[in-house]
């Protein structure tokens, strides 16, 4: 059906919109579900390892605040957008613990910290066996957990740090 001016109703164009919308949001759904189909839920699983700093890191069982563990690679450009937000999170919160999945030797993940004047608490997992641990497939992907000891939160790709934040806090009251 056509109006006066031989276009079609403006509702029908408005109804291919909504349609092509909730299409996305089928796709970016079912995406983010493959991605996290192995991801641990319920009590986080332990976390322990000798950080870059040479510090023993051990995820507490009942942490006094909230917790944020963070998986990313060296060779992830996702993960390299992102590392400004998690490098002010991990300034502002204390309890911010990174995981560098498979990134190569420690030295290597050192000299990419210093390269891109990285500064934030990382353990490095180069076999990968703390991230199978967990479930990671895909990074970046954060895991919130809370003061219980529960996972909360789990998200994979991109996350704003306004998002984190606002998980952390979720999680902490």
């Amino acid at each position: 059906m056509t109006n006066e001016s031989g276009s079609k109703p403006r509702a029908s164009k408005w109804r291919f919109i909504a349609i092509e919308a909730l299409l996305l949001v089928v796709i970016v759904a079912g995406i983010r579900a493959w991605q996290q189909r192995d991801m641990v839920s319920g009590p986080a699983p332990a976390l322990q390892g000798m950080t870059l700093a040479g510090r023993p890191y051990k995820l507490p069982a009942h942490p006094e605040r909230p917790v944020l563990v963070h998986f990313w690679a060296t060779w992830c450009p996702i993960c390299s957008a992102e590392q400004g937000s998690i490098a002010a999170i991990a300034h502002d919160h204390p309890n911010v613990i990174t995981i560098a999945m498979q990134s190569g030797k420690t030295e290597q993940v050192v000299r990419f910290m210093e390269k891109n004047e990285i500064a934030f608490p990382v353990v490095n997992d180069a076999d990968g066996s703390i991230s199978n641990s967990w479930g990671v497939h895909a990074v970046p992907a954060s895991f919130i957990i809370a003061p219980d000891g529960q996972i909360r939160f789990v998200e994979v790709g991109y996350t704003t740090g306004m998002g984190l934040r606002l998980r952390l806090w979720l999680a902490g009251i």
